[in-house]
């Protein structure tokens, strides 16, 4: 088991949801551009609570995590709740959909290291269909000033500038922000934050 599997499984065997069980905010303000029934991808889901939610909607909802931990609470939420969410164990430093079969995917919280982040975004951009949604929001370098939650690492967190690079020819800048704003996500993100949204259709 590798030091990083090991750590998420770790977390996430705590008892309760780490980040709670209710969407994250941003995704909830997004959602309306996902078209009903649309097909969802939601790497780095955890626990489950973005899926989850998505399957409420009407959406055929796949999580991918690196937790096995993770994934089996994602499905007891969504079996809670009354709602199929498909979960798949994998790495997304190897791991990509298949090409332009997605109407959304949802990166909330899902933090990779330089090495593999770009190949990574743009495997995943690739697995959306022509006018496919990408939603993403992720903590921003200066969210070292803060103690409300994300990783400690410079490298794990993202500028806009960056993921401009990472989607460039593949997706069309919709939405692109940096600043402060409130957490309140279970007890693992609360406080004062500085997160990076960025969203945008694929290119036709």
């Amino acid at each position: 088991m590798s030091p990083l599997l090991n750590f998420w499984d770790q977390r996430f065997a705590e008892p309760g949801y780490k980040y709670g069980t209710e969407p994250n905010a941003f995704l909830r303000e997004q959602s309306a551009r996902l078209a009903p029934a649309s097909c969802v991808l939601v790497p780095g889901d955890g626990e489950g609570r973005n899926s989850v939610w998505l399957a409420e909607q009407g959406h055929t909802v796949k999580a991918v995590d690196y937790s096995q931990v993770g994934l089996q609470k994602a499905q007891k939420l969504a079996a809670d709740r009354g709602v199929k969410v498909a979960t798949e164990l994998a790495d997304l430093s190897d791991w990509g959909p298949q090409a332009a079969s997605l109407d959304a995917v949802v990166l909330i919280y899902t933090h990779l290291p330089s090495g593999i982040r770009q190949r990574a975004h743009r495997r995943l951009a690739q697995g959306l269909r022509p006018g496919g949604w990408l939603i993403l929001e992720a903590f921003h370098p200066e969210q070292l000033a803060h103690a409300s939650g994300g990783p400690k690492d410079p490298d794990l967190l993202y500028t806009p500038e960056q993921l401009d690079a990472d989607f460039d020819g593949l997706l069309v800048p919709a939405l692109v922000w940096h600043g402060e704003m409130t957490l309140s996500e279970g007890t693992g993100h609360q406080g004062r934050a500085h997160v990076t949204r960025w969203i945008g259709p694929r290119l036709a």
